[in-house]
């Protein structure tokens, strides 16, 4: 992290001229036009882009830790996935607890209630837990076990949140099988976010849960049907609304890059998209055969699969996402950076690159092809 210095000639997602930021004590002191000669300690951008670090909203582990099989013992590991993530420019993440049994989702909810007081620096930091399931359609449920599923009520809910509400961010559930309504204002009311997903939700059924207070879609595309001209569903439902954000995996397995430019360009003028890993416990490791829960899965060329085929995750980090999209040409360097830095933050409440922020920053070129490294 940069302390005491002037950024100049930087470009910055959202303002049409180059900029200069001025830093001290290791945040953001002001941002305003390149037309003034900067004095003191200079770094010059030459033109490259400037962001904060990403953010994954979605990864299911790292180097071999699957967050859902989580002891106490496995506390040591934690540190050390953090500065993985931060290495691969991550600067805050929401672990995923997929569906499992209700008392390993305790016992991981209870770890990780402990691990958030300890926190080293200079690693990507916890923001909260995103659970995704055990409230999703059989139908939908993918790589989820469907003897962990569970009916969508309030008792439920109350059982697999326990006493760990304060430090749930998340929850991807199928609206659908919530036969009462009461669920999602419920969540709302607790401060998670509500994300739909793993699910046959009718766009009526989609817009219902918006209202009560949805405001996300886990991964777009993906375990919920397509877009159809007759019959727009959950997907389509979602995109017709301002403030719902929807993430998407550019890995090109889960989604075709087709598929993702026309989601980008009927997301245009909106805000409603962000990038997610979807990373699972093999992330940071090697291309091989890997156990999951109690099955295996087969990583290779960072795509994982359960040994009948089906897609399970990746293991690719997110700012890969970032690189994929603009080597695709399916948006601009601009959005592309947006969707793994601004875009997220914005779907959970963040702040983006504004003054008062932490100057936790990356810089990215595009010469052969676009990269990124941290500054300070």
């Amino acid at each position: 992290m940069l302390n005491n210095c002037t950024i100049i000639n930087a470009r910055l997602v959202g303002l049409s001229e180059l900029q200069q930021i001025t830093i001290r004590q290791g945040h953001i002191q002001a941002i305003r036009p390149q037309t003034e000669t900067a004095t003191g300690d200079i770094l010059d951008l030459a033109g490259d882009w400037l962001s904060l670090g990403g953010i994954d909203l979605q990864i299911n582990g790292g180097l071999g830790l699957a967050f859902p099989d989580l002891t106490p013992q496995d506390i040591p590991i934690l540190p050390k996935i953090s500065h993985y993530l931060w290495t691969q420019g991550i600067d805050s993440y929401c672990p995923t607890l997929v569906t499992t049994a209700i008392d390993k989702i305790q016992q991981s909810l209870a770890v990780f209630a402990d691990f958030l007081h300890q926190q080293p620096p200079q690693n990507a930091k916890i923001l909260g837990i995103h659970l995704e399931g055990p409230f999703l359609n059989p139908k939908k449920r993918g790589a989820h076990p469907e003897k962990h599923l569970l009916p969508l009520t309030l008792e439920q809910v109350k059982r697999v949140i326990g006493e760990y509400g304060d430090i749930i961010k998340i929850i991807t559930l199928a609206p659908e099988l919530d036969p009462t309504g009461d669920t999602i204002p419920y969540l709302r009311n607790q401060g998670i976010t509500v994300s739909l997903g793993h699910s046959l939700a009718t766009a009526e059924q989609a817009k219902t849960a918006f209202q009560q207070g949805a405001s996300m879609v886990t991964h777009a595309f993906n375990a919920m049907p397509g877009l159809h001209h007759r019959n727009p569903g959950l997907l389509g439902e979602a995109m017709t609304h301002e403030k719902v954000f929807c993430g998407f995996i550019a890995d090109g397995q889960h989604i075709c890059p087709t598929m993702l430019q026309i989601l980008l360009r009927a997301a245009q003028g909106k805000q409603g998209l962000f990038l997610v890993s979807d990373a699972l416990a093999p992330i940071g490791l090697p291309d091989g055969m890997y156990p999951w829960d109690s099955r295996k899965i087969t990583v290779k060329a960072g795509t994982a699969r359960l040994p009948e085929g089906t897609l399970a995750g990746t293991t690719l980090p997110l700012l890969v996402g970032v690189e994929n999209l603009v080597r695709w040409g399916v948006t601009s360097i601009e959005t592309a950076i947006a969707l793994a830095t601004e875009s997220p933050r914005q779907a959970i409440g963040l702040k983006g690159l504004s003054v008062g922020q932490p100057a936790s920053f990356l810089r990215w070129s595009q010469q052969d092809r676009l990269t990124w490294q941290r500054l300070g």
